[in-house]
Formats: structure tokens, sequence, C-alpha cells
């Protein structure tokens, strides 16, 4: 056992005697500790359950002869920290998740890991530190969100941000918007839409590092207590394998992951957190793949914000097994990679129903022929930018219009919500990517304006920062190189034609190569938004959007 380097011998007498001050028994002591990795907090709505499904895990781990041990990763709420500077605090924490984790798996010695995250950053930067530590371990999260009701209707997260932007614009009232605040989100859990927590938590299950239902089982469900035991008892059953994650997440694995990301139509944010996650496996992850791949893999759902079902129906309607096995009939997967239950991901899904085609389409009868997801590039994003294709108006899949150049968020918020954004324009945010935020900061405010004051259809949103989950529209982020480093983003004045072909993958600045020269010649660094404290740091190490905002040393 890894773990007898703190348990055995006369040389570890001291740190039986710190095992003692715990309470635990030399019976204990002579099992494998298992690392049981908890997100557990009181101010993230997707986490407030997490003491229930680690309690869980632990009776799982000791029914099948380890030792649980827990210990804490932190977790920021997306939601509560929107729009405002807490944002920058947001992607930044991923890398905080993972290195404090490895810090403790090693420190400690653990021989085993379950992780239990279930929010935005959480699972990404969990699955990260799984990559680096290899030691056999199996993801559980808290699970989605029930939807709420309005009016009969179903609703999420991304109509509350919606209906204040209604509210800007005169068509709902204060006590519309407050029944609204007041009955969106019922449940704990991650919110109940395809946003990130739910896409990357799907994606467990697609990477095979999480049991099946691990993305769609919502959190209040009695099954969920049922998969953390479950999860607690197979990560011993992999100990006894010896099934690490570099077994399981192997590049294959991570294209598959990609595969099932444009059928779902998850969010934009996987594509920070699958080339991170690659990064992890030394597998040099290039976002064009995925124009590659969504060229052939059709899209079988629009889940909320793309359309009106819920994390709910998908899960009543076979969950991510049965979006994949509609794909291993058209060959779109490679059904050989390992998974945590110890058989292949053929062997897994090769029995699992599409009980509801309304909800999971069947693959000859898709929302589009396309994935979910498609990168652009062009003179405005030579290194690429990202849009949520299949949450995008049909009327502007190509669109053409005037920029209007805004340096943060705020200052863009107050131009739209001021009225003084029109039909036709092209909204670019820029100074919010990476480096520049620090922290590449959602842009669901915005986006969530524009949408409630009726210009869903007919504006466009370009930044160098990123979206929600629950963002939709004509949202194109991560745009790379971004504006501190001098992309051609930092170039554009307001008024410049931009050009947007979705359908050709194309993001055009439609402006002479020689005036472009001399602006470029013209531009001046900005002065660091944060010259103290983590993100000063951060921003020193973090690479672009389209890189997946790992972080590296900086070469002198």
């Amino acid at each position: 056992m890894k773990s007898d380097a703190v348990k055995k011998g006369m040389q570890q007498a001291p740190h039986r005697s710190l095992f003692n001050a715990l309470g635990m028994t030399k019976e204990e002591m002579e099992r494998p500790l298992v690392g049981i990795v908890s997100s557990y907090n009181e101010i993230v709505p997707g986490h407030m359950n997490l003491d229930k499904i680690v309690n869980a895990v632990k009776q799982g781990v000791a029914m099948a002869g380890g030792t649980p041990v827990v210990f804490p990763a932190i977790a920021v709420c997306d939601g509560i920290a929107m729009g405002h500077v807490g944002m920058k605090y947001s992607l930044v924490t991923r890398d905080l998740i993972a290195d404090s984790t490895e810090c403790m798996a090693i420190a400690h010695q653990f021989d085993a890991l379950v992780m239990v995250p279930n929010c935005d950053k959480n699972v990404p930067g969990l699955l990260m530190a799984a990559a680096r530590l290899n030691v056999p371990t199996v993801f559980v999260s808290g699970g989605p969100m029930l939807a709420g009701h309005v009016h009969g209707q179903k609703r999420s997260l991304s109509s509350m941000f919606e209906a204040v932007g209604s509210y800007a614009a005169g068509t709902m009232t204060e006590e519309d918007v407050e029944e609204f605040e007041n009955k969106v989100c019922p449940t704990c859990g991650s919110c109940s839409g395809m946003y990130t927590a739910n896409s990357m938590n799907c994606l467990t299950e697609v990477l095979g590092m999480g049991l099946s239902g691990n993305g769609t089982i919502p959190a209040v469900y009695s099954e969920r207590i049922k998969l953390a035991k479950h999860a607690g008892m197979q990560v011993m059953e992999m100990y006894r394998r010896n099934i690490r994650p570099r077994d399981i997440m192997t590049k294959e694995a991570i294209l598959n992951a990609l595969t099932v990301d444009m059928a779902l139509g998850c969010s934009t944010n996987s594509m920070l957190h699958l080339p991170a996650i690659a990064h992890e496996i030394g597998f040099d992850f290039d976002i064009t793949f995925a124009n590659e791949i969504s060229e052939k893999t059709p899209n079988l759902c629009h889940l909320a914000p793309a359309g009106p079902t819920y994390m709910e129906d998908l899960n009543e309607a076979g969950g991510v097994y049965a979006v994949m096995n509609e794909l291993s009939k058209k060959n779109l997967l490679n059904l050989e990679c390992m998974t945590v239950t110890g058989k292949t991901v053929g062997e897994n899904i090769k029995n699992c129903v599409n009980r509801n085609p309304e909800v999971i389409r069947t693959i000859d009868n898709p929302y589009s022929q396309t994935g979910g997801l498609a990168v652009l590039t062009g003179n405005l994003a030579p290194d690429g930018g990202v849009v949520k294709r299949s949450a995008v108006c049909e009327e502007m899949m190509i669109h053409e219009g005037p920029a209007r150049v805004f340096d943060c968020e705020e200052d863009a918020i107050d131009a739209i919500k001021g009225g003084k954004i029109v039909a036709g324009d092209v909204v670019v945010i820029r100074y919010e990517g990476p480096k520049g935020g620090p922290g590449m900061r959602e842009m669901l405010n915005p986006t969530s304006a524009i949408a409630g004051m009726g210009l869903g259809s007919s504006v466009a949103l370009i930044t160098d920062g990123r979206f929600s989950g629950a963002s939709r529209g004509a949202s194109i982020g991560h745009v790379s190189p971004e504006a501190a480093v001098g992309g051609p983003i930092a170039l554009v004045e307001e008024g410049d034609r931009i050009r947007i072909n979705i359908p050709e993958t194309k993001l055009e600045l439609l402006v002479s190569e020689e005036e472009l020269e001399k602006r470029r010649a013209n531009w001046q660094p900005r002065e660091p938004k944060v010259t103290t404290g983590y993100l000063a740091r951060y921003a020193s190490m973090v690479t672009s959007g389209n890189r997946g905002a790992i972080l590296e040393i900086p070469k002198n």
C-alpha cells in the first residue's frame, strides 16, 4: 500500500501516534487509506447536500474494506459571483483546487481517492488533480437541481437573468421578477440546465471517471445517495485491480468527451476544461479539433438554455449512456476505452435505451447534423473563438454589423440596459481574458440583458472573456489571442464592421491589413488591473483561452 509510507515500520511510529490522535484504530490503519475530497460548503447551492453524499461514500468505502478520510476542496458559486469583481475569482479556483488536492493527497499518501464535486470549476479541477496523482479514483457529484416552475412552465437560472433584462426593457414588472426569483431555483443541486457544472458532470461519465447517472440523477433523489455508496465500493475494486486515472483518461477518452459534448450541446466552458485536463495527461489539445468532430457529430439534445428540457428530463430519458448509445450507432465513439467500472465504454452502454426521443433525438433525427459547439477563426481570432452553435437562432448564424466596443463588462451592461445597443450591432467586450481580466469573467449578465431586451435574434457579442453555460445567442467567447497581449480584438475601433459566419466557422474584422498594421504599431499594453495577491500571480502564469487557460511558469 502507498499509505504504508506513513503507517508501517519503526520510523513511522510518530506518524501512527498522530493517527491515534484521530481516534483511528489499528484495524483501520491496516486497511487502504481512501481520501474523500469534499467540496461541501454552505454558500453554493450545488454543494449544500455534499455532506450527505460524502457520508454515503464513506459507508461504501468502509463496506468494501477501505478506511475513508475526508478532506476539503473550495468552491465558488458562479451565479453569486456573476457581474462583479467576484467573477474574477471563479475560473482561477480550478487551479487552486487541483493544486491543493495534489498537495493533500501526496502529503498524506492516500491509496485511492473519491472526488465529490458539483459545480463549475470543482469538476475539472479535481479531474486535473486525478490525472496528476494517478491513484485509483472515482467521481460522484452532488447532482443537478430540479427545474423551477413559473406560470406552468419549467424555468431555470438563465430565465432569472433574462427576467432582469426584460424588466430593464419594461416588459416585466418588479412583481414578475420577484416571482421568478422565488421559483426558478427550487432545490439544492447544480443549476438545472446544461450549464457548465452539469456539462462537466456529464462528461465525467463519458471520460469513464464517474458511474452511470453521475451527471444526471437529481440532487434530491435518493438514487443519488445509492450512487455515492456504489462509488465508495467501486474505488476499492479499482484499488484491488490497480485501475488508475491515466488508464482511463486517455487521448481517445478525451475525444469521446468532445464528441458527446457536441451531441449534448454542452457549455462553451468545456472548451476551456477539456484542454486543461488533456494537458495533465500530456495530450496537446488543439481546440480546432472541435470543428472536425462537430462536422460528423449530430446534436441530439436541446437542454436549457438551448431548449425547453432540463437535466431531470435527460435523466428520465436514459441519461448520458443513452446519448452515447445513439452515437455508437454511427461508430462515433471509441468503445474500447477503460472506465471506473472495470469495463469498457462499449460494455457499459450496450443495453442503454433512449426512453424519450423528444429529449434525446435519435441518431437519424437530430436537431442538426453538426455538433453543439464551433470554433471560429479569422483575422479577429487567429487562435480561435468558441460559440455554442446549438443555442444560436437561425437568423444569427450569419451576421454582419458595426462594432460597439467596450473595455470592460460593466460598461457594456450599462449601454445595453440604457438602450444604446440596437438591432444589428456587434458588442465587443475586451480586456476580460485570462490575463487581462484577470480571471476571464463569464458574461452572463450582458448576454441575458441582450436576450431580455428582445435583441437576442439581432445582436451578437464577442469577447476575450467567456460565457456561462446559461448564456444563449450569438455569443462568441475565448477570442484568442486576448486583448491584453495585443491580440486583434485590442485593435477593433467603434463602428468597424465585423462579419460572423458560424456555418463556415469564420470571424472577420472587415478592416484592411494595412490599417490593422498601423493600429498595431500604436497599441500599448494596459497597466495590469490587479498587482497583488493570487490574481496577480495567476495573471503572470496563465495562457490564453485557446489553450484552456492553463498555468505555465513564465519564460525569462
